[in-house]
């Protein structure tokens, strides 16, 4: 299972760093809760199936957490972020799901995959010189952080620079780097990101700065950024956010290919929603299903956070919808 620090449970860490959390039932421990209050209907019992797909989050409950580049101010040049910005050009999300698969099923190492989705897309064309020197990117604790930085090192290298990736854990640890200049760029998640700042410039549980809305959000993000010294390039078409997944089976035999669909075909007893504990309370999770959305669930099954717990128990069949992440490798169908 890839390390997520990034993610508390919303689509973003601003879940947590925004204090954005609802009340609803208790967190559980293990195992599967008994009936949730307000299910009543028949619902849609858990269909067992090996490919997973995301159901489309039709009223946008999530917020925008699209790859960005940020950089050092003082290292950033209108060459280096150009180069940084052809990555973002490149990538959507089913992209980012095959490079997830390249390293976490395929088992090739980030530079690899790297390298190769390089190859394949061209992606160093039309680069400029910039000015040259050494740079550091740091990357996060988790693999797709780490191809990211990876494809960050190949577009700088071909603009001139000398480039090292480096794993430097989670944002705590390499946010502060950044501003120091002790790393040079970084990719990052801009709701995620937005929040962290938010909370590093405003104190505990300010106001949301992120939104569904990619362009507020970035907007946000670089407003603050100009006040520690980090800029952010464009943001790619990827996002990295919480999904909540059916089995195709699932979805073949219920017809269901939205949230709104599900909530509308599935709310009652026999539906079974699977995630961390903490689903329970955060407003991305299972309230914001229930507020946005109208979803009334039967039970509960306390698993993991986009891990292999609820994967396994959605293609095993004990769960109707699972929570993973958007990115996830699960979701490749080549």
């Amino acid at each position: 299972m890839r390390a997520r620090t990034r993610l508390a449970i919303g689509a973003i860490g601003a879940v947590a760093a925004a204090g954005l959390l609802t009340g609803c039932g208790d967190e559980g421990s293990s195992g599967t809760d008994g009936p949730q209050q307000g299910a009543s209907g028949a619902g849609c019992a858990p269909v067992a199936g090996q490919q997973l797909i995301a159901l489309q989050d039709d009223k946008k409950l999530q917020n925008a957490d699209n790859v960005i580049p940020g950089v050092n101010s003082k290292a950033a040049n209108p060459q280096l972020i150009a180069a940084l910005d052809k990555v973002s050009t490149m990538l959507d999300t089913p992209k980012l799901i095959l490079l997830n698969k390249a390293v976490n099923d395929d088992r090739k190492t980030p530079k690899v995959a790297a390298e190769e989705f390089a190859s394949a897309n061209n992606l160093t064309a039309g680069i400029a010189k910039g000015p040259g020197g050494q740079i550091v990117v740091g990357a996060g604790n988790f693999s797709e952080s780490q191809t990211l930085g990876e494809l960050y090192r190949i577009v700088l290298t071909a603009a001139g620079y000398q480039v090292k990736v480096q794993q430097i854990g989670n944002r705590e640890l390499y946010e502060p780097a950044l501003e120091k200049g002790e790393i040079q760029v970084v990719p990052e998640y801009a709701a995620t990101m937005a929040e962290f700042l938010n909370t590093k410039l405003n104190g505990a549980n300010p106001p949301p700065v992120s939104s569904p809305d990619v362009d507020k959000t970035v907007t946000a993000l670089r407003a603050e950024g100009d006040k520690v010294g980090i800029t952010f390039g464009a943001p790619a078409a990827a996002q990295d956010q919480n999904a909540f997944a059916v089995t195709q089976a699932f979805a073949d035999k219920y017809g269901v290919r939205t949230l709104s669909e599900l909530a509308a075909k599935c709310s009652g007893k026999a539906t079974v929603l699977g995630g961390p504990p903490e689903c329970q309370q955060r407003a991305f999770c299972k309230p914001g299903l229930e507020k946005t959305y109208g979803l009334s669930v039967g039970s509960f099954s306390s698993l993991d956070q986009g891990g292999p717990l609820t994967k396994n128990g959605l293609r095993t069949g004990t769960i109707s919808a699972g929570l993973i992440f958007s990115s996830d490798s699960a979701f490749a169908t080549s």
